[in-house]
């Protein structure tokens, strides 16, 4: 007859008691170990953190060690075993099935809807967004100086990729013909006077004078730039300076006469993201060249050599317009600012005859900068929709850098995104652009009336607030947004700026001659048409007519209501440092006061 010992102490430690035991004894020994090495590794710890740290650790450790030992105890017994099996065969099972019904409702939603809007005329595919090749020898973009330039500014390599060896070889780059295509010195950039410039929204012209006393300082010290043993007219000296180029504007201006300009960035049309734009930095280095030295040849009285540099400058514009990258477009805004600006300096001096400005008002009207930004959204939301099949191919590992991604700040939370993106169902990446093209459909596409030729602040202002909720609610079907839908308020507002631009110096033209032809300014825009100019464009902010009246000093006041929609009375909004605020008074196009 079995008899229970007397004492506790007696009693066989078994059962969960002893695992009890043995679960504190591993906690304590661990929470030992981890707290030496803490006061080893970091004694600048505060005492409670290390401690807390510490404890919790050791628990959880060995509260998963534990787990671990019961797990595989309890499956090494074969009936336990098999139900493992079955439950996991289970398990995945059900996660087939997930994926399977996720991955078919994502893509049926999604060709439901392409095949809907393709059927209207609309198109999703990047390559449909790239313009079709032409002949080389049609082609201003494939000129041998064009080429030359290209590999001067940024290397052979990048050079090859984008022209070939064999082109780049047939065609090398002398020694002479490495330019560097500044206005300035680009180790000593910073030194000239920043008020030398002009500026057309603040009714300002360019003075030439700190220009040609940098260039005579900058000779002391370089040959960069060619000068005068003694100094000529301000003009005089720039234009002297800016020589150095005039074989490179020449071939640029033999290569314009070409009809047709396709830069060959397309090496990757899947790929969009991995475009290479060395020709932009090159373009807008040409253009501010040109721009500099239109304005030299005005006030040297060279009014023909002016105009050919203007015509110039609007063919390397134009040579980037059917591009279907943001950079690129907004690099030819850029660009079109500094056309604008000898125009303008001209008008305002009298310097353009009558036949002069009939050719520069032929350039102006080919721009609709509203049409370039439809076809430009169109082409946007292809680049976005590349990405998101990129993605769902499962090379997110290649893209995270093209991405932009910076995993320095939050290693984690990026290291969770990419599992997100590697084990995610391919129909939530579907449904995300099915959800980014019905945003496109409905608020940014209509953004710009090409019909009517306007735009509304406020629908911009509309989709701005409809984007806010979108980034805030993530759900499978839109986690995407926030990488792949652009906040287009500003790029919007610089299309819109862009041909109110336009609009402006087109009136600012016809006045010109209106003024040639009679002596005087007329007292209403009504008198323009069509003798001047064919019919009057009106206000792109609104579609109402643009605003116009005299001023005591014999000048006019041209504008538009601007962004805010509101009638300042031809006030210009400025910025704090100076420049011009677009948000803010009216676009104005007014002389400086003699």
């Amino acid at each position: 007859m079995n008899q229970e010992p007397k004492s506790i102490w007696k009693k066989s430690w078994t059962g969960w008691r002893s695992r009890w035991v043995w679960f504190a004894v591993l906690t304590v020994a661990t929470f030992v170990v981890l707290f030496c090495l803490g006061l080893a590794t970091g004694p600048e710890t505060s005492m409670g953190k290390l401690v807390a740290f510490a404890l919790l650790f050791a628990t959880g450790l060995t509260l998963t060690a534990g787990l671990l030992v019961a797990f595989i105890r309890w499956i090494c017994c074969w009936k336990n075993f098999r139900r493992f099996l079955f439950a996991l065969a289970c398990f995945i099972t059900l996660i087939a099935l997930f994926y399977a019904e996720e991955d078919w409702r994502g893509k049926h939603d999604w060709e439901k809807f392409k095949q809907h809007w393709e059927a209207k005329g609309e198109k999703f595919h990047f390559t449909d967004f790239i313009p079709p090749p032409v002949p080389d020898d049609q082609n201003f973009a494939m000129a041998p100086i064009w080429v030359k330039l290209i590999e001067a500014n940024v290397g052979t390599n990048i050079a090859q990729k984008l022209y070939g060896t064999n082109r780049v070889e047939e065609e090398p780059v002398k020694d002479a013909e490495r330019l560097e295509l500044s206005v300035e010195d680009w180790s000593d950039y910073g030194s000239r006077s920043t008020d030398a410039g002009g500026n057309w929204q603040k009714a300002t012209l360019t003075d030439l004078q700190p220009w040609q006393n940098y260039y005579r300082t900058l000779a002391s010290r370089t040959n960069l730039f060619p000068v005068a043993p003694e100094p000529q007219t301000p003009a005089q000296d720039v234009l002297l300076a800016l020589s150095k180029y005039n074989p490179t504007i020449e071939a640029l201006r033999q290569a314009s006469r070409r009809p047709d300009s396709r830069f060959p960035i397309y090496s990757h049309p899947d790929r969009p993201f991995e475009t290479l734009f060395p020709h932009l930095a090159v373009l807008r280095a040409c253009a501010r060249i040109l721009e500099l030295r239109a304005i030299a040849e005005l006030q040297n009285n060279e009014s023909n050599q002016a105009l050919a540099d203007v015509k110039l400058m609007f063919r390397l514009t134009d040579s980037i317009r059917e591009e279907p990258f943001l950079v690129s477009q907004l690099v030819r805004i850029a660009m079109l600012q500094g056309t604008v600006q000898p125009i303008y300096e001209g008008l305002a001096e009298h310097r353009w005859s009558d036949a002069q400005l009939a050719e520069l008002d032929t350039e102006l009207v080919n721009l609709n900068f509203l049409a370039d930004f439809e076809r430009f959204m169109r082409g946007e939301r292809a680049y976005q929709l590349a990405l998101a099949e990129f993605l769902r191919e499962g090379l997110f590992r290649e893209l995270r850098q093209l991405l932009l991604f910076d995993w320095g700040s939050n290693p984690k939370g990026e290291v969770v995104r990419v599992l997100f993106f590697e084990m995610c169902p391919a129909g939530w990446i579907y449904q995300n652009e099915l959800h980014l093209c019905r945003f496109y459909q409905k608020w940014y596409l209509p953004l710009a009336d090409v019909k009517e030729m306007t735009v509304s602040p406020a629908a911009v202002g509309a989709a701005q607030n409809a984007l806010v909720p979108e980034f805030r609610r993530r759900t499978p079907e839109n986690f995407l947004e926030p990488m792949l839908l652009p906040a287009f308020a500003l790029v919007v507002e610089k299309f819109a700026y862009a041909q109110s631009s336009v609009d402006l110096a087109r009136v600012a033209i016809a006045l010109e001659r209106y003024r040639l032809a009679h002596g005087e300014y007329p007292a209403t825009l009504d008198a323009l048409a069509p003798q001047f100019i064919e019919k009057l464009p009106h206000d792109v902010i609104g579609g109402g007519p643009l605003h116009y009246r005299l001023t005591e000093d014999g000048q006019f006041v041209l504008y538009s209501v601007g962004w805010n929609e509101r009638d300042d009375g031809g006030g210009v909004g400025l910025l704090k440092r100076g420049g011009v605020d677009l948000n803010k008074g009216d676009w104005v196009w007014r002389y400086p006061q003699k």
